[in-house]
């Protein structure tokens, strides 16, 4: 199988390929860094527009190898320049054609350093894309470790479109850990007036028992369509709570080798992905990599 990692002529372009090459430590899988040129449509076909493409070309080729040197000789890497009317379409186009499993983008060069931000390709790519999104944290560098923990966050689409059942899968597929977390932002006092902590405890503390007992319940009803004794033996469940997004996010333990799952919403379309609103607030908040999957259609 193959891990198509999109690259770019900007400083931070490397960030995909390390989690390509982490991702392909875990899975076994060869990996394409592929650069998409942008030609002009409709075509006009006259020679100073072929001589701009070729030049363009034998740049990004250029810098492509460069970046791809560094990568270990251990990985099965190959590189690719190709021409689309725009990067995330030629991306799809090669994911299609070199049927890739996972499609690996960086974040955008305007986000916070160590987090995920959705640039104007990611941004269609969360949207359109019929295989999975990973998405490096801008400047991410991870050393030559592997995917060692998944962390499928559950939310009120969860169960419809299948992210649990999905986690549980590739979590025995690439042989790691698997942990599901739900994050809300529970300020009580903000929607109530004054509250005595206290008070505000308990009703967090209700909240999160009851979620733990939703997980629990929908883990038992997958154990038998994973027919491994692995991925769901030793599952985490953890409740992140804040005042916020970011603290609500933070407030989960987050280690090296950790990649965050996130489903597609309510509005994807049968093996599409689709990032939510509650998503696209986690994942702006997540200081780990983080992969939006299709519905699961088991």
């Amino acid at each position: 199988m193959t891990i198509l990692a999109a690259f770019s002529a900007s400083g931070h372009a490397r960030a995909p390929l390390y989690l390509a090459a982490q991702i392909a430590r875990t899975t076994g899988d060869n990996v394409l860094a592929a650069a998409v040129i942008e030609r002009p449509w409709p075509p006009r076909g006259d020679p100073v527009e072929k001589e701009y493409l070729d030049y363009v070309g034998r740049q990004a080729a250029h810098a492509l190898d460069s970046a791809a040197a560094v990568l270990p000789a251990t990985i099965e890497f190959s590189t690719l320049v190709h021409e689309s009317t725009s990067v995330p379409k030629g991306l799809m186009e090669l994911a299609a054609s070199h049927r890739a499993q996972i499609v690996v983008v960086g974040s955008s060069s305007s986000g916070l350093l160590g987090r995920v931000a959705l640039g104007s390709v990611t941004e269609r790519l969360v949207h359109t894309a019929q295989v999975p999104v990973a998405i490096a944290p801008r400047g991410y560098a991870q050393g030559s470790g592997k995917i060692r923990r998944l962390t499928a966050a559950y939310g009120g689409e969860a169960d419809v479109n299948g992210l649990i059942p999905a986690a549980a899968q590739l979590a025995k597929d690439w042989s790691t850990l698997l942990r599901i977390v739900s994050f809300t932002v529970r300020n009580v006092a903000a929607f109530s007036g004054r509250i005595e902590s206290a008070a505000e405890d308990l009703v967090v503390q209700q909240w999160s028992r009851r979620t733990h007992d939703d997980i629990v319940r929908l883990l038992d009803s997958v154990r038998a369509d994973v027919r491994n004794d692995g991925p769901l033996d030793d599952v985490d469940v953890v409740v992140g709570t804040g005042a916020d997004w970011n603290t609500a996010v933070q407030s989960v333990p987050w280690e090296a080798g950790d990649m965050l799952l996130l489903g597609s919403g309510a509005a994807a379309q049968s093996a599409q992905v689709f990032l939510g609103s509650a998503a696209a607030r986690i994942l702006r908040n997540c200081p780990v990599p983080v992969m939006v999957v299709p519905r699961y259609e088991g």
